[in-house]
């Protein structure tokens, strides 16, 4: 038989713009594949294995399918057990008591008044003693006050009333001072002293010269 003649350049042209356009010549279609289906595996019949009389019914397990293999059990979660201590040991139990022995707070007491106070504090041994060597007249017959209120007095017409009651002043702060200072019994007597002989130097007419400055 003859060789038919190639297609020409211009055939050639028009299939491969055929081609690009998705258009195929009259018989030269293509066999439609068919769609794509899943494999079953039950209707593989593995190799080496006899070819059965039939094939199995819908939902029938294949004889030549072999079972899958049994799940593993579960792990065992229970802890293992403790083995026994070969030294057992005792278990004592030692109770420490501490006895602290304590006072209840005194009871707060009440603030004497002020008579209460004066009077704690002037009725003394030592103030009884110093009143009494003052108020004797064991100096030539006369007491330390009566000695000490008319030598103010005296005072009075030879120094002048000023100068009287500034001595008599002047005499009661400096035993005041030693008797605050030493608290003792011969500071005391002469604080009693020079406090009750002060008032030798009074006179009812000093108010009046005072004020007015006229003398008598």
């Amino acid at each position: 038989m003859g060789a038919q003649p190639g297609p020409d350049g211009q055939e050639l042209r028009a299939r491969h713009y055929l081609r690009r356009l998705g258009a195929r010549p009259l018989g030269h279609q293509e066999t439609p594949m068919p769609d794509d289906r899943p494999v079953t595996p039950t209707r593989v019949i593995p190799a080496g294995a006899a070819l059965p009389a039939r094939p199995p019914e819908p939902g029938e397990i294949p004889p030549w399918w072999a079972p899958p293999p049994p799940p593993p059990p579960p792990a065992d979660t229970t802890p293992a057990p403790v083995p026994p201590d070969p030294d057992p040991r005792i278990v004592e139990v030692r109770h420490t008591h501490e006895i602290v022995l304590t006072s209840p707070d005194p009871a707060p007491q009440q603030r004497p008044g002020l008579w209460a106070r004066l009077w704690d504090h002037l009725v003394t041994w030592r103030m009884v003693a110093a009143i009494l060597a003052a108020l004797t007249p064991w100096a030539a017959g006369q007491s330390p006050v009566g000695l000490w209120s008319h030598t103010v007095n005296q005072a009075r017409s030879e120094a002048g009333i000023g100068a009287a009651y500034v001595i008599a002043a002047v005499a009661v702060a400096a035993a005041w001072g030693l008797d605050r200072r030493t608290g003792r019994v011969v500071p005391r007597f002469l604080l009693i002293t020079a406090a009750l002989g002060a008032f030798g130097v009074l006179d009812w007419y000093d108010p009046v010269l005072f004020v007015t400055g006229v003398h008598r």
